[in-house]
Formats: C-alpha cells, sequence, structure tokens
C-alpha cells in the first residue's frame, strides 16, 4: 500500500493506495508542534482505526509547504513504517514542466495538483485549491504550468475579519439562504461566499481571456471548494481527493523512472 501526505499550512491529510483504489483520507492539525516520535505513533494509530496494518505501508510520499515540521515527520514515517518517504519538489520528475519565472518557488501542492488535473483534463485546465490560500493554476494544452493566481483563502478571509473588528463574531463558513441579510452572522456568511464565489467568476473568465485557453477544463479540490463549486457553472468538476490522487501518479511515475 502507498500513503500520500499532503502537509498544507491548516491540516496535513493522508490518504492510503492500493494501486488506484483510495481505502481512506484523514486529516491531523500542521500547527501543532510534534516530535517524531508522536508523528509516528499518531500515523499508526489512524490507519490501525481505519483496519488498515501500518506493516503494509510499502512506500510513502509527500508534499509539503511547511518545512519546519519535515524533519521530525520524515524521521517518524523512517521509525514506525520503515520505509524513507518521496519528497515532492520543483526538481522532481513529476511529468509537468513548471514555466514561471521562479520554478523553485513554485509550491508542491501546486505542482502535484496541476499532474492531477491535467490527467483530468487531458489539456487545457484551471485547477483551483480552496484551502488557506485559494490558489489558480493555468496549466497548458501540453502540461506545462503556466501561471497561478494566489487570494487569500475563504477560512483566511473570514478569521481576519472577525479577528480584526472587534464586534463581529466568529462564524461557521457555508452557504446563507440569502443575499438580502437581515443579521450579522448571516451577512458575513455571504460576504464570505458570495465573494469566493464572484472571484472565482471572475478570476477564471479572465484566465481563461488571457490565455486564449477558452475551453480549458476547470477543476476545484480543498475543503471549502465544494460550497463554491455548487454554485457557480464556471467549474466543471469539484474533486476532494484530487492532491492524493496527484500524489499517487507522481510516486507511480517516480518509481517507474528509477527502474
Amino acid at each position: 500500500m502507498l500513503l500520500t501526505i499532503d502537509v498544507g499550512n491548516t491540516n496535513i491529510t493522508m490518504g492510503v493506495f492500493e494501486e488506484e483504489l483510495l481505502f481512506g483520507m484523514f486529516r491531523m492539525t500542521t500547527k501543532r508542534p510534534r516530535t517524531s516520535d508522536e508523528y509516528g505513533m499518531t500515523i499508526c494509530g489512524i490507519l490501525e482505526h481505519r483496519s488498515i496494518d501500518p506493516k503494509e505501508i510499502k512506500a510513502v510520499i509527500i508534499a509539503s509547504v511547511v518545512p519546519d515540521i519535515m524533519h521530525s515527520l520524515t524521521s517518524g514515517i523512517i521509525k514506525y513504517l520503515h520505509t524513507t518517504p518521496l519528497i515532492v519538489s520543483a526538481d522532481s520528475d513529476t511529468g509537468i514542466l513548471v514555466n514561471t519565472d521562479n520554478p523553485s518557488r513554485t509550491g508542491p501542492d501546486r505542482i502535484v495538483n496541476a499532474v492531477a488535473g491535467y490527467a483530468i483534463s487531458k489539456g487545457p485546465a484551471i485547477v483551483i485549491d480552496f484551502g488557506t490560500a485559494t490558489t489558480y493554476d493555468l496549466i497548458g494544452p501540453d502540461g506545462t504550468l503556466e501561471a497561478c493566481i494566489i487570494a487569500p483563502g475563504i477560512e483566511t478571509a473570514g478569521r481576519s475579519l472577525w479577528g480584526g473588528a472587534a464586534m463581529l463574531p466568529a462564524i461557521q463558513i457555508q452557504m446563507p439562504d440569502t443575499a438580502l441579510a437581515r443579521d450579522t452572522v448571516t451577512g458575513m456568511q455571504g460576504g464570505l461566499v458570495f465573494g469566493a464565489i464572484g472571484q472565482t467568476e471572475y478570476i477564471v473568465k479572465r484566465m481563461k481571456e488571457e490565455s486564449g485557453y477558452t475551453d480549458a477544463y476547470v477543476i476545484a479540490t480543498g475543503g471549502l471548494g465544494k460550497i463554491v463549486a455548487n454554485e457557480t457553472e464556471c467549474i466543471n468538476l469539484y474533486d476532494p481527493q484530487l492532491t492524493l490522487n496527484g500524489l499517487r501518479l507522481i510516486y507511480e511515475r517516480m518509481k517507474g523512472t528509477e527502474k
């Protein structure tokens, strides 16, 4: 079995694959400092709770945007799963060419999403990841990562809103019933969600126009992406497993290259 790990700024998302079959996804928080033993024991404990024997994990691949935890995380995996993980970077052989001004600064998560998005579209695509940041990545018809837009994530914007205004409460982010809010909570929900929908539609339209890829296939992922995807016709597909599938595809390519 293959363990895929996506280390984001807020959560660490993991998935266990047997070939193309995803057995399950699980998450743990990123912010909390952990030792290598804590990482190893936590991962093994979650696997066992999902009825997956840790001894069945024969390989691990990681994409991370949080360098500070990588030493402890990789050490924990080596000690408890007895395998050295593959780490995805801009220099990895992923099958995606990063054609930006500074490819080495491109986040591994964006590269992984581009791999998975291009595998689905087989042509030009825009991949939107609704995470701590909302990223819009443009993939050309030849599988080249050509351009990006990076905006505050929906929840990040929300925390800024209620963290910076003393009389605004922390709220649950969800689609309100109306844009004609008559109370503070609904008004905040509308501002965050309708604002995200409007931003998405405008950026997708603008990227298509400027690139000339008017038929680009638009794929969304990320925890809050489903809210937006359900409310706009500019998104063709919502895939919560996109990043994990991208990691699986990169692992298969990297192992195939080694043979």
